[in-house]
């Protein structure tokens, strides 16, 4: 979603050369094959075919394999997406190989370094040449951190750019057309999905409120293998239902039309923000601070009966109104494009 806009926007400039590398970290075909259809994204150049395994093991991986497809190609600058271990790993590799980096939402902090996530932030930061934040605060934590100034280029929100983009086609899946109220939920972070008796409870909580609202969750394959292992399965005739991991299009559809998301991602964070959907996010902290003073999104942490009660309110009726974020505006990949052509031209 981050690099597809990028991709659009560079390939407006006849004479910049692109090549796009998938490294595999997502290989399942329900998170990778079809998001590239979905997209309209062209067929990776080269695909890295990680696959999974711990913090560690991924990041060498991926360092090991891009390092000569760096040393081949020869490139002049290479872009570097998010937060994910492919991000750092990438970005290491080129910082010893000298070639420049690129980072795409950049500035972004949890404050919070049991995430790996942050860690990555704060090494891809403080390696990259040209950094693109998504909101004010990036360049704000950028700032404080030493990065010169002359480095950060406050771009917009290049997840914004696709939802725009594609949302005149995400229609309602045919499952669920007339389906109301209903909740979305997404959860996979280790922190949440680890913890055995919290997603029980967790659980219990959802067939709870389903009482009231269908609760739709689209489970991630290591929730799934989580839930599997807490015994913590709806009954068969419960309103809350279980999915697989769905398309991009059909799951923002979802989210456009559901009476609120619970969620421990970051990127719904901010679509539910853009869409005015209110967003309930069960983590203690959020890189996206933006979502919480001009968006729909809410930090209700860990605390289940503090989730529980915003739930009665979200579904009460109550929400926040929110307001039009600066730059997230469909268009912050010309931005970047603009950038960085003019830094590959200019040498």
């Amino acid at each position: 979603m981050k690099a597809a806009p990028v991709l659009r926007a560079l390939g407006q400039f006849p004479n910049i050369r692109q090549t796009l590398v998938h490294t595999g970290q997502h290989y399942d075909a329900g998170m990778s094959d079809v998001f590239f259809r979905q997209l309209d994204m062209p067929e990776p150049d080269v695909n890295l075919s990680v696959g999974s395994g711990s913090q560690t093991q991924q990041t060498a991986e991926v360092m090991a394999r891009f390092e000569p497809v760096v040393l081949e190609r020869k490139p002049d600058w290479v872009v570097v997406y998010g937060d994910v271990n492919s991000t750092v790993a990438a970005t290491l590799v080129c910082s010893k190989l000298l070639i420049p980096v690129a980072h795409v939402e950049a500035g972004l902090r949890s404050r919070d370094r049991t995430m790996p996530e942050e860690i990555n932030r704060l090494v891809t930061d403080q390696l990259s040449d040209l950094l693109f934040t998504p909101s004010a605060d990036g360049d704000d934590n950028l700032r404080r951190e030493g990065v010169p100034q002359e480095k950060i280029h406050l771009v917009g929100n290049v997840m914004i750019d696709t939802l725009v983009r594609l949302l005149p086609q995400a229609v309602m899946p045919r499952d669920f057309e007339g389906l109301a109220p209903y909740l979305l939920v997404t959860l996979h972070r280790p922190a949440n999905v680890d913890d055995l008796p919290w997603l029980r409870q967790m659980l219990a909580v959802l067939e709870e409120v389903s009482s009231d609202a269908h609760v739709l969750f689209p489970v991630h394959p290591r929730t799934s293998k989580r839930l599997t292992e807490a015994g913590a399965l709806p009954a068969p005739n419960s309103k809350l239902r279980l999915l697989p991991p769905l398309p991009y299009l059909e799951f923002l559809a979802l989210q456009r039309n559901a009476q609120a998301v619970i969620t421990d991602s970051g990127g719904v964070q901010e679509e539910t923000s853009y869409l005015g959907v209110p967003c309930l996010t069960v983590r203690e902290n959020t890189e996206r601070p933006i979502t919480l003073t001009d968006g729909t999104n809410t930090l209700v942490g860990r605390d289940l009966a503090r989730l529980r009660a915003e739930l009665q309110r979200v579904l009460g009726g109550s929400s926040a109104t929110p307001c039009t974020i600066p730059l997230w505006d469909g268009h912050a990949a010309e931005r970047i494009a603009k950038v960085l052509v003019r830094s590959v031209l200019t040498g």
